[in-house]
């Protein structure tokens, strides 16, 4: 149990609490303690019932069945695995700065749910996040299944690709990408390729909340404006499901 207690402390505090809140309300609902109906997004209960909660359920919860287990179990992997570096690498030591980008995230999907009748917002809400993972750490090299191996940054339409010919789904991974698509050109591409405001800047309120902390990490880095991307990245070690080393790395 305490070899447990330290990998969970040691999980990033916003992918630990969103991983948690998703495997809790999940599996509430997968032994019926919790009502279905009552956890997806439906905007005439929320503007007619003013069941303001729903698009925060919608995202956690997910209907966990002999079917969807393992696709559930994925979507867990990637949550951890994608959400821990981008906080732990790219925004670390600015906690507000990935708070803001999850709310943006998270917003975009509870829009376009609302918009074409999304129920469950976990696969888009992942997938956005993996995107901008893979945009900033383009040049590394992640193995599939079956030993096959890429760049970083065709995973998402590979993760596309897999579930339009394996479940005939595809939809919610491409709501991913688009949204995982304007928060990256939002956070990077528009301020510092175009010379725009940088419009995902988190408040000040949330920076008293969440302040900045002295933490340096390496997973990953921003583009740099008008200049070519170069190779390489960080070495993560080998395993399957998108997880991968630095072209040219040891």
């Amino acid at each position: 149990m305490s070899e447990f207690r330290d990998w969970y402390q040691s999980v990033p505090f916003f992918t630990r609490y969103w991983l948690t809140l998703t495997i809790g309300l999940s599996l509430l609902g997968r032994f019926g303690l919790l009502n279905y109906y009552h956890l997806v997004l439906d905007f005439y209960a929320i503007v007619n019932n003013f069941q303001i909660w729903r698009p925060l359920t919608a995202l956690f919860f997910y209907p966990i069945s002999p079917g969807s287990g393992f696709h559930f179990l994925i979507n867990c992997y990637f949550l951890y695995n994608y959400s821990q570096r981008l906080e732990m690498g790219m925004f670390a030591g600015k906690p507000a700065d990935y708070f803001y980008m999850l709310l943006f995230n998270w917003a975009c999907c509870v829009f376009v749910g609302l918009l074409v009748g999304l129920p469950i917002l976990m696969d888009p809400m992942v997938l956005s996040v993996l995107y901008v993972w893979c945009q900033l750490n383009k040049d590394v090299i992640v193995s599939f299944w079956f030993g096959t191996r890429f760049k970083a940054m065709y995973l998402p339409w590979v993760l596309l690709a897999f579930n339009l010919i394996i479940s005939g789904g595809g939809v919610m991974e491409l709501l991913g990408i688009l949204i995982g698509h304007l928060s990256f050109f939002l956070l990077f591409k528009y301020p510092q390729e175009f010379g725009g405001p940088a419009l995902l800047t988190p408040p000040a309120f949330l920076k008293q909340i969440f302040p900045d902390t002295r933490y340096v990490g390496g997973f990953g880095t921003a583009p740099q404006a008008r200049v070519p991307a170069r190779p390489g990245g960080t070495v993560f070690g080998g395993h399957n499901w998108g997880r991968g080393q630095a072209l040219g790395g040891n």
